[in-house]
């Protein structure tokens, strides 16, 4: 690898949002089934992928994080 490939950022990793950053997350209908953590977010600092049920109720707490995602209309 060169010294200039090294240094140029990633851009794949720019896009991706941090895991277990923030304690709620607003979901849609196209976000599901939901996952914790949720395609798209950095997986290296994270805990094992879990579903969870937010269509049933509205809202749901991942048991690993605690993040809480509710189902936005």
């Amino acid at each position: 690898m060169t010294s200039a490939a090294a240094a140029s950022p990633n851009p794949a990793a720019a896009k991706t949002i941090p895991a277990n950053a923030e304690n709620r997350y607003e979901v849609t209908a196209a976000d599901l089934p939901l996952s914790c953590p949720m395609p798209g977010m950095s997986l290296w600092n994270s805990h094992p992928k879990v579903y969870l049920p937010v269509e049933a109720t509205g809202s749901a707490k991942c048991p690993y994080c605690g993040a809480v995602y509710t189902l936005k209309s």
